[in-house]
């Protein structure tokens, strides 16, 4: 383990990204079933959380890999933002498929979010090194 580790709210990173992992899965599973989706697509927050788990709790199990497996998350958390620009194309009709939007304004602010901490974890590792 690292002398000093980028923490936010008392977390590692790593430990960020299992309970965003398990967020987007929970997440995606809620809004699929609240909205009585037959949609393949209203599972895409839980096909991104699946990944960032994954490799969220690999960053943890191999140390020796969490720099490749951090940048890997940091990817689809960026992936995740992206996507979540999406909800820019129902303007000025925002909300008109209420479950949807939802959906996609809350992988833009989380995306948002999660990508801007693993950044800060990455410069903190940056400067200590």
């Amino acid at each position: 383990m690292e002398k000093f580790q980028f923490q936010f709210i008392g977390h590692t990173v790593e430990k960020i990204s299992v309970f965003y992992g398990i967020f987007l899965i929970i997440f995606g599973i809620f809004i699929s079933l609240i909205s009585n989706s037959n949609s393949l697509t209203s599972y895409i927050p839980t096909f991104f959380g699946t990944p960032v788990l994954a490799f969220g709790y690999l960053s943890m199990r191999y140390p020796e890999k969490k720099k490749l497996f951090m940048h890997i998350i940091v990817l689809i958390g960026l992936i995740i933002f992206l996507g979540g620009l999406d909800f820019f194309r129902g303007y000025p009709n925002f909300f008109e498929n209420f479950w949807a939007d939802i959906s996609k304004l809350s992988l833009l602010i989380s995306g948002l979010i999660f990508t801007y901490i693993n950044i800060k974890s990455f410069i903190f590792i940056r400067k200590n090194k």
